[in-house]
């Protein structure tokens, strides 16, 4: 697709044109040139209010369920929820029927992406069936393009079979990703224990849950070498030992949900089941201490960590209903309440740096992977700009600054 994007601030502190409004010229998926004023020709032009232009976003933590779970989403409608959220990128997790546990799976569901403006990369189980028992095929599924391995949202009981895992995936420089829940803590808990769970009778889960496992999980990293990946952590002893650890030199790097940073465990009050998530939300002392986690660098990637949820596990009683929320749609509009312009971009291509072999820059000569946007537009999200099969939204009615136009990606523009 031929096309020159008028009057774009380019939001990147490393590119020449940083915080300046250029045209940008688009010929067949390349940026073949960057200026303050381009004729477009017989090219297509764009033209929005506000338009601002940043390398685009990447999604650390993406599940659909396709395939097996289709009346949750399916590949094809959630890829296009993507790029009209503003991601050309997401990392796919693996708990789907079958589990994507070997390199067939890992190509079925990359055939089910073709052909669409926002690319899909796999993360491939870390054991068979996610069942916690005997290594996957990794060496194979990263051959067929699986980007990091890791059993969604499950933690791996056995460290000896964690310290293996770490040490057989240096063969190839792989990356585990390292959810950490000790269940037997967790109990029977539902939402963070405090103040809150008290107030309305839920049983709690203590931040010891996440420490704990966390805590040996880096043990055992600074013992073997390798890499980790330790994804949506949400408490502040969580982002004191990942600082530490990375002081000491370990390869650990981490991500943090945007519900974790945006809301706490207050919006509870209702019992509403779309704040049922994990880890859980939790209270304003383990909130700021994210945030301040992000801003130093100890945290290097937001997620919207989308989990789409059929309404059927979703709108029951608390205590019996899954956990997750769809998230893609208000990400970008949420974070901006919180937390500055250009600290919210770099979080949300970071994941491109940490996973992905390459990546382009706005430049020319450069394939165009751009997200656009206005970053000051103010506005509520509600029930008409959820783009999801699932509507287990956390972020349903929340006052939002900051809004996705689009993208451009894989010579494709789709825009709202």
């Amino acid at each position: 697709m031929n096309i020159v994007i008028k009057n774009a601030t380019i939001v990147d502190a490393s590119n020449e044109f940083h915080q300046k409004q250029v045209d940008i010229k688009i010929e067949n998926g390349v940026i073949t040139e960057i200026a303050s004023e381009i004729n477009p020709g017989n090219f297509d032009t764009l033209s929005l209010e506000n338009l601002h232009v940043s390398g685009g976003w990447m999604d650390a933590s993406v599940s659909f369920g396709d395939p097996g779970f289709e009346d949750r989403e399916t590949i094809d409608n959630g890829l296009t929820t993507a790029a009209k959220s503003g991601f050309t990128h997401i990392a796919y997790q693996p708990n789907t029927s079958p589990v994507i546990d070997n390199q067939s799976i890992v190509s079925f569901v990359q055939s089910k992406a073709n052909h669409h403006a926002t690319s899909l990369y796999p993360i491939g189980a870390f054991t068979k069936n996610q069942e916690g028992n005997d290594l996957s095929e990794m060496f194979d599924m990263q051959n067929a393009g699986a980007i990091a391995f890791g059993d969604y949202k499950k933690s791996i009981s056995n460290a000896n079979l964690l310290k293996i895992g770490l040490q057989y995936v240096q063969d190839f420089d792989g990356t585990l990703i390292a959810f950490c829940n000790d269940d037997t803590i967790k109990g029977k808990g539902v939402v963070h224990e405090g103040i809150e769970s008290t107030k309305l009778g839920l049983k709690g889960i203590p931040p010891l849950a996440e420490e704990v496992v966390l805590a040996r999980n880096l043990f055992l990293l600074e013992y073997t070498g390798g890499k980790m990946h330790v994804p949506t952590v949400s408490t502040t002893q969580s982002v004191a030992m990942i600082k530490e650890a990375k002081a000491k030199g370990l390869h650990v790097t981490c991500s943090v949900a945007v519900h974790n940073l945006i809301l706490t465990d207050e919006v509870l009050s209702d019992f509403d089941t779309r704040f049922k998530v994990n880890p859980p939300l939790r209270d304003a002392f383990h909130q700021q201490a994210l945030i301040n986690g992000v801003l130093d660098g100890t945290i290097d990637v937001i997620t919207s960590d989308h989990c789409a949820m059929d309404i059927e596990h979703k709108k029951m009683e608390f205590d019996t209903a899954k956990d997750g929320t769809i998230g893609l749609e208000s990400a970008f509009g949420a974070l901006l309440t919180k937390l500055p312009l250009e600290v919210v971009i770099e979080k949300l291509q970071a994941a491109k740096h940490l996973f992905l072999k390459e990546f382009n820059e706005i430049k020319v000569g450069q394939k165009a992977d751009l997200t656009l946007f206005d970053p000051l537009k103010e506005w509520t999200f509600t029930k008409t700009d959820i783009l999801s099969k699932s509507k287990n939204a956390a972020f349903l009615n929340h006052s939002m600054k900051g809004f996705v136009y689009g993208i451009y990606h894989n010579n494709k523009l789709i825009i709202k």
